[in-house]
């Protein structure tokens, strides 16, 4: 069915400039989530292909940190607008093995290169400083090297943009890096290799290892003493594991974790615009997102207008191969994501929400599930605590700021929050009160390059994007002296 959108991408390890099978000869399948059908066989990486891979990046760290800032811009340039030639096969691709309509394939390739053009411009403004110690009288001076080896563990869900968010800071930086792709969707970041190559990038600054053997492989580097950064993007339970493993050799660490975004619509608000807001927040990716607005508080005053506007808006989205024209809901990734929804939707209504719309798994092949709406979802429901990651927005009113902070707060998670309200004063006052690491205000969508993106508390460590992301694999150094 895509033999020819498939025919050219590789499906071998990418190591030192070179496309190897991997050392034990071992490979896995990728299903095509609207299929169930198996699209390619890709090669699984082993501890001995980590271990070439480690001998790459360290011979390619040296040459790649001593070029020029500018030098190394120009490729991360060259970079975006190789990918932007590219742009809709990439974008067939994704959509191929991670489910998602083209339409948000296509979003997501314009977004992973605008990585790799931020940093092209953001790598020159790596600056120090150097003044006086007031008592000493020593001079001071600051400067940021490279880091080291970084190693980058990106999930499935925008199998390009989390990959690219974290490969261009590192090269801007100066650092090599070996990437861990989700086994569920391999094939795009092994699609970006020969455009990396073509635009200049050096045998051994990046290397891909996709693998079913995920953990011994990705814990063997972060025991290995030349790895000094590791950047993971996923769940808060891998990433704790994470930071066992990173502990050990004290490695710098980026963790981008899970997510559980209060959504708050006041009584003031302009219904419409928020109703844009929540399609953007829960239904980029098909609600497969960490930024994903999981939990909808709704003014008491405005709840039957949202609930019925929202409702018919996510009624009309129309479910298929996100292949064909006019799909805006594919299939999750995998059976276990469809069947954690259809769990969550279940325990719902169980305990006594309503179905607006959606809430039916339709018959035959593939791993959809419809675009639904929930309203008086009870307190204990699992989904109010739990990622949906899935195409279910679940409603519940309010009556009071005070109140709406207090239980938009009450989660272990802290990446994202949306509100929307006509009155500035009141939507930046509750923002400072909110704890997530970013707000969208009266906007459904946070995510840009040059933002820093990340949250608090159980949603992870450090930033990505904007200047923040490219310290991320810089070290700070500080020379005393005297002249």
């Amino acid at each position: 069915m895509y033999e020819n959108l498939l025919a050219n991408v590789p499906t071998d390890l990418w190591i030192g400039g070179q496309w190897r099978k991997s050392s034990d000869g071992a490979r896995f399948d990728v299903i095509d989530p609207a299929t169930e059908g198996k699209i390619a066989s890709v090669a699984s990486a082993s501890i001995d292909d980590a271990k070439a891979a480690l001998d790459a990046a360290q011979a390619a760290f040296g040459p790649w940190a001593a070029r020029k800032p500018r030098e190394r811009g120009e490729i991360l340039r060259k970079a975006y607008e190789l990918i932007m030639r590219d742009a809709e096969r990439l974008a067939k691709l994704i959509t191929i093995e991670n489910g998602k309509a083209l339409s948000d394939s296509r979003g997501e390739v314009a977004y992973a290169a605008e990585f790799f053009r931020w940093y092209a411009e953001e790598g020159v403004r790596n600056l120090g400083q150097n003044g006086m110690a007031p008592a000493s009288g020593a001079r001071i001076v600051v400067h940021h090297k490279p880091a080291g080896i970084a190693v980058l563990v990106t999930p499935w869900n925008f199998p390009a943009a989390m990959a690219t968010r974290k490969i261009g800071p590192a090269l801007a930086a100066g650092c090599p890096v070996i990437l861990k792709p989700a086994s569920e969707t391999p094939l795009t970041m092994l699609a970006l290799m020969p455009i990396l190559e073509e635009a200049g990038v050096p045998a051994g600054v990046v290397n891909v290892l996709p693998s079913r053997r995920s953990g011994p492989v990705v814990d063997h580097m972060l025991h290995d003493p030349r790895v000094r950064v590791v950047s993971f993007t996923g769940s808060t339970e891998v990433g704790r594991k994470l930071l066992h493993a990173a502990a050990d050799n004290v490695l710098n660490t980026a963790m981008e974790l899970g997510g559980n975004a209060p959504f708050i619509v006041f009584e003031d608000a302009d219904i419409d615009a928020a109703i844009d807001g929540a399609m953007v927040a829960k239904m980029r990716n098909m609600g497969e997102a960490c930024t994903a607005a999981n939990r909808f508080y709704v003014h008491e005053k405005v709840q039957d207008e949202f609930e019925k506007k929202l409702a018919a808006k996510m009624g009309a989205l129309k479910m298929g191969n996100g292949l064909d024209d006019g799909i805006a809901v594919g299939p999750l990734v995998n059976a276990e994501g469809r069947d954690k929804v259809i769990e969550l939707v279940e325990d719902a209504v169980g305990k006594g929400a309503k179905i607006l719309v959606g809430g039916k798994r339709p018959d035959g092949p593939g791993y959809f599930y419809p675009a639904t709406v929930l309203t008086n979802v009870p307190d204990g429901a699992m989904m109010l605590n739990e990622e949906i990651f899935g195409p279910v927005a679940s409603l519940q009113s309010f009556k009071s700021e005070a109140e709406v902070i207090k239980r938009a707060n009450d989660t272990e998670y802290g990446l994202v929050a949306y509100l929307y309200t006509k009155d500035l004063g009141r939507g930046l006052r509750v923002s400072e009160q909110l704890d997530f690491g970013m707000i969208g205000l009266n906007r459904g969508l946070v995510s840009d390059p040059a933002a820093p993106f990340g949250g608090m508390k159980q949603s992870g460590i450090g930033r990505e994007g904007a200047h923040e992301g490219l310290m991320e694999f810089l070290e700070t150094q500080y020379i005393a002296t005297n002249w």
